[in-house]
């Protein structure tokens, strides 16, 4: 149990520091800095599914079936990223809880 409390507050702090952190410079130009941040779930960076979905005036079976697919996509990026963290266990729920529920908005 105390194995867990501690994994979930690291995690909690790395997460903090990590989005505050100010993104690498990239010291020649034109190539990808070597710690890029994960790559957006959705079409529109930055827009949550939500704000999408609104942007489109989705409504019923429409909006059910893009919430789905948008969700879909979220869980997959954001499984990406923590398998690029290198998270286990309790961090790697709390990442995944937080990555999606962000997304999706």
């Amino acid at each position: 149990m105390r194995k867990v409390v501690i994994a979930v507050g690291l995690a909690m702090l790395a997460t903090a520091a990590f989005a505050q952190a100010p993104a690498p410079k990239s010291e020649t130009k034109g190539t990808a800095p070597a710690a890029a941040a994960p790559a957006a779930p959705t079409a529109t960076a930055g827009a949550t599914c939500k704000a999408q979905a609104a942007d489109k005036k989705l409504a019923g079976a429409a909006m059910t079936s893009f919430m789905k697919k948008c969700q879909a996509d979220a869980s997959k990026t954001c499984e990406t990223d923590s398998k690029t963290q290198n998270l286990k266990g309790a961090a790697k729920t709390s990442h995944m809880k937080k990555c999606v529920s962000d997304a999706v908005g």
